[in-house]
């Protein structure tokens, strides 16, 4: 059944001897230099991607303390600016009042004016009918300046209104 053959064991280990050397000295060298050259670069590879991502975390970092400083200065900008709104709208309505006072005031002279005005027009106007009805009863004329004395002394009389 099984029969050893020493020739045959003898050939089959010089055969594989000569394939070990053979492929020794031209494939493995080759493979194993192969080999390590893809290890190198997968190693390389790996690191370049490392590298890349702690650049994208330090970037990233980066980009959420600007976008932190933006968020603070827009708040800032725009407190500012309400801020303003409220200072220039309180100076307007100052200056609306002290406008709305000052016009209120002239008003008020103005027709204090006016009323003045208008009792000495009253005024000569009740002396004058005075002077006609005197004139009237009395059925004489009075000279210029004895009739402004006597309207004189009836105007001191007179209350005032």
């Amino acid at each position: 059944m099984l029969d050893i053959n020493p020739g045959l064991i003898i050939w089959t280990i010089i055969t594989f001897a000569i394939v070990v050397l053979v492929l020794g000295k031209f494939a493995w060298k080759p493979l194993v230099a192969a080999l390590q050259r893809r290890e190198q670069n997968i190693h390389d590879a790996l690191q370049r991607a490392e590298e890349a991502k702690k650049e994208a975390e330090r970037v990233l970092a980066e980009n959420k303390a600007a976008l932190a400083k933006a968020n603070e200065e827009t708040a800032r900008i725009i407190r500012e600016g309400r801020e303003l709104a409220e200072q220039l709208k309180n100076e307007i309505l100052a200056k609306a009042n002290d406008n709305a006072k000052d016009a209120l005031l002239q008003a008020q002279e103005a027709i204090q004016r006016e009323k003045e005005a208008a009792l000495l027009q009253l005024r000569s106007e009740v002396a004058d009918l005075a002077v006609t009805a005197a004139e009237k009863i009395l059925d004489e004329t009075l000279d210029a300046p004895r009739q402004k004395k006597m309207v004189d002394k009836v105007l001191q009389q007179l209350p005032k209104n």
